[in-house]
């Protein structure tokens, strides 16, 4: 999987990403700072993309 892509996330954590960089949009930030801030926000509440399965380490 090339850096940058986001097949390892859930159907959640981007329409979460979607919803959170319209907000900065709307704020003012240009498409790629939001998209980045975007991203960075979904990352740091559910530390990184994730896969459903039994037996994943939970913080």
């Amino acid at each position: 999987m090339p850096r940058g892509s986001k097949q390892a996330y859930t159907d959640k954590q981007k329409r979460q990403a979607e919803h959170i960089e319209e907000n900065y949009k709307s704020h003012g930030a240009s498409k790629k700072e939001a998209e980045s801030r975007a991203w960075a926000t979904v990352n740091k509440q559910d530390g990184g993309g994730k896969k459903s399965g039994s037996g994943r380490k939970h913080k």
